[in-house]
């Protein structure tokens, strides 16, 4: 609340996405049984959504990162990025100038659908 710049950035997933799961050519539609790592991260993105509503008012802008499928411990490094790659998103989001957007959910390409 005292930064001039504040940030918030939540670690979320594709995964986490009702518009993919609901289409049947999606690829995620196949990926129904991570259902507890799906809604948690579903879940999180409204959590992101209403935090930005509340700190709106003092600038203080929340996001969800998407950095894709990354290798890390999680996955037994599978991940088709690298840290440095998934860090990306991430990083560009704690660094939104004041116009920057607040309450989406992004991945390198731009917004994620919910």
């Amino acid at each position: 609340m005292k930064s001039k710049h504040g940030r918030i950035v939540n670690m979320s997933s594709g995964l986490g996405s009702l518009t993919r799961h609901t289409d049947t050519n999606s690829a995620l539609t196949l990926r129904n049984m991570l259902l507890a790592y799906s809604a948690s991260k579903a879940a999180l993105n409204m959590i992101t959504v209403q935090f930005a509503n509340e700190l709106k008012s003092a600038g203080i802008k929340v996001n969800s990162a998407c950095p894709g499928y990354t290798a890390t411990d999680m996955n037994q490094h599978r991940g088709m990025k690298t840290v440095e790659q998934g860090a990306a998103t991430p990083v560009r989001l704690a660094l939104l100038p004041d116009d920057g957007p607040t309450g989406g959910v992004f991945s390198d390409d731009g917004p994620e659908p919910w």
